[in-house]
């Protein structure tokens, strides 16, 4: 008798449980698969510019040739509209000065057609691309965040 009357008085516990794990769960589990898209994306940025490297080291090929190789790497992952790509000259990094490490720093390199540069010299391929472009589940938090690759190259 008293085992019943328990179970009555407990009647919408699993309810009220339910509506108040429900949603730090999907929370949780939604944030895993956010956190797992963008470093998707950060990977194949940085997989796509190494390419766009290699293809740029070699002689004869031009600036345009790399951007496709890049575009044609990411548009498997990604709108190639939302992704900024540029091929940058880095012979800064030979000479002796201290070279640009941050974002604007190295978009402000001055840009190099490939099938002009020298032997031997070096250049950048840097793509970048806001989060909220790319974000499955955007958090307000990561609005200025930009996802950016870059490889370093010599032209041969």
């Amino acid at each position: 008798m008293r085992r019943r009357q328990s179970a009555r008085l407990r009647l919408g516990t699993t309810t009220v449980e339910t509506a108040v794990v429900l949603p730090v769960f999907f929370l949780v589990v939604f944030g895993i698969f956010e956190i797992a898209h963008v470093q998707l994306v950060n990977n194949m940025i940085n997989s796509a510019c190494r390419k766009g490297a290699r293809v740029g080291s070699v002689e004869g090929t031009t600036t345009s040739q790399v951007l496709s190789s890049v575009d044609g790497a990411l548009g498997s992952v990604i709108s190639t509209a939302t992704v900024s790509v540029s091929v940058k000259n880095a012979d800064v990094y030979d000479s002796g000065v201290t070279p640009p490490t941050d974002g604007p720093s190295l978009e402000a390199l001055p840009d190099i057609e490939l099938s002009d540069a020298e032997p031997r010299q070096m250049f950048l391929v840097r793509a970048s691309v806001p989060y909220n472009d790319v974000a499955i589940f955007p958090m307000s938090f990561m609005q200025n965040v930009v996802l950016e690759g870059l490889s370093f190259m010599r032209h041969e």
